[in-house]
This record gives C-alpha cells, sequence and structure tokens, in this order.
C-alpha cells in the first residue's frame, strides 16, 4: 500500500491515482480539494493578465503553492 501527504494541507492519501486523487505540481504532492483552492486563488490573476504567457503562469502557481506549504507548516 502506497501513502501519500499532500504538501499543503497534510492530509494523507492512501492508494492515490495520479491525476484522480493526487496531484504533483512543482514538486509539490497535493489532494485534489487543495488542488481546487488553489486553481480557484489564481484564476482571477490569470484571467486579468494581458497578454498570457506560460512562463508568467507557472512561476505564479510556483510562489502560490510554496505560499500555500508555508502557511501549513507554521
Amino acid at each position: 500500500m502506497i501513502t501519500i501527504t499532500c504538501d499543503i494541507c497534510k492530509k494523507k492519501m492512501d492508494n492515490p491515482i495520479t491525476d484522480k486523487t493526487f496531484f504533483y505540481y512543482a514538486n509539490f504532492s497535493m489532494c485534489e480539494d487543495c488542488k481546487d483552492k488553489i486553481e480557484y486563488s489564481v484564476k482571477p490573476q490569470v484571467r486579468a493578465k494581458e497578454p498570457f504567457a506560460m512562463d508568467w503562469y507557472q512561476k505564479t502557481m510556483r510562489d502560490t503553492l510554496g505560499r500555500a506549504a508555508q502557511r501549513s507548516r507554521a
């Protein structure tokens, strides 16, 4: 049995299924709930960005994930 811990909320996931119950982005493992919350928080920034650039989006996601992981450690 494989167990992975979400880097954001520290919830344990038993027998995770990649891209269904467990997501991996920029060296962060996260559950589906945390992924949805991160995407929801980044969405307004993405909609306001003109012109859109993929490298900017990736940096914004990494920064947001880093801040979320830092808050969970405190």
